[in-house]
């Protein structure tokens, strides 16, 4: 497989919620990965990538600004024939409107749903990368997806980006028959950080018993701000795409404090979260490569005790945002109909 650097640019830009830039690592975490522990098909993408990342600057409030743009740069066009539009709605006292982008509305149908929040470690990302994925996804399964341009951390803490999600779930289920979605049957899905928010959506909206909830799709979520602090991980685990020094300043920003502490803020870190029981089924997808494989087994295990319905995929060989990255690989596609399958069982579909 021949991948130039566009490629791997644009697949890196996009992967960890659409917007992630493969991150420069220093000391311990510069080593490179074992090609041995790397699944056949993604093996051809290791070097490139690894010496892309030694030319990318560390992660700070000051080069964010350059990251934030590399999405922008690097997006897919738009599909011609799945509507989508952007709107703005409002999320609530004290806080500013918000951005969601529409996706495959038909109205005087009744399909099932999804609000979608990207990824990014929670400081990067926007509705713009996520349009065409979302697009593709709700052509593949006939549905209505909204997706929320959420407000990014370190500007915002946890405390506005989970409102502004929320707002965006809340509008989607007022606005069901306008959209030709079936009010019964939402699901929330995200990838890398948005993984998290979907998982942080899907406890708030249980809490708050305002809209239900059928599902929960979580693909390699950043979940528990331990990870790269008071959690070690293995030397192999986390160091391609998102390391622990990426994690350490994406949960930092989030939280507005250190990471890793006895007590982190109420209701902020999913992971955390006392009592997971009543939440919708889940399906949790993450590669034994990628720096959140322990936190996610671990969620799926803790869903699983609690009477929670939950698929847990775990991929070995797999890296961070492999889905996307090596999406024409075998493993890719393979990960990909399974992901988008269970998505379809949970909705009442038949699987493809």
């Amino acid at each position: 497989m021949h991948l130039n650097r566009r490629d791997l640019l644009a697949g890196s830009v996009v992967l960890a919620g659409l917007a992630a830039t493969p991150l420069r690592a220093t000391g311990p975490e510069a080593a490179s990965l074992p090609l041995h522990l790397v699944h056949p098909d993604l093996r051809p993408m290791v070097a490139p990538m690894e010496q892309m990342a030694r030319s990318m600057p560390v992660m700070t409030r000051e080069t964010l600004p350059v990251l934030r743009q590399g999405g922008a740069r690097w997006m897919r066009s738009p599909l011609a024939d799945v509507s989508h539009e952007v709107r703005t709605i409002p999320v609530g006292r004290g806080h500013p409107d918000v951005a969601i982008a529409i996706i495959n509305a038909r109205p005087g149908t009744n399909r099932p749903a999804i609000l979608h929040t990207h990824g990014g470690g929670y400081i990067l990302g926007s509705i713009k990368e996520a349009i065409r994925p979302m697009q593709e996804v709700a052509q593949a399964l006939d549905c209505v997806v909204v997706s929320v341009d959420y407000r990014l951390a370190p500007e915002t803490t946890y405390a506005g980006s989970i409102e502004d999600n929320y707002a965006g779930l809340k509008w989607l289920h007022a606005h069901a028959a306008e959209l030709g979605a079936d009010p019964a049957k939402i699901a929330v899905m995200g990838e890398s950080a948005g993984g998290g928010h979907a998982a942080l959506l899907a406890i708030t909206a249980r809490d708050r018993g305002e809209v239900p909830l059928v599902f929960q799709s979580l693909t390699y979520p950043m979940l528990d701000d331990r990870t790269g602090t008071t959690r070690p991980v293995p030397a192999h685990v986390g160091t391609l795409i998102w390391t622990p020094a990426s994690n350490r300043f994406g949960w930092e920003s989030f939280l507005g404090t250190a990471p890793g502490r006895s007590k982190a803020p109420k209701g902020a870190v999913p992971a955390r979260v006392a009592d997971v029981k009543g939440l919708p089924p889940a399906f949790i997808g993450v590669g034994s490569l990628d720096l959140f494989l322990d936190e996610d087994v671990d969620y799926a295990q803790r869903l699983n005790a609690a009477g929670v319905s939950t698929e847990l995929l775990l991929v070995p060989g797999a890296f961070h945002g492999f889905p996307m990255i090596g999406a024409a690989t075998p493993l890719g596609r393979w990960f990909n109909a399974a992901h988008l399958n269970a998505l379809r069982r949970a909705f009442g579909m038949a699987v493809a």
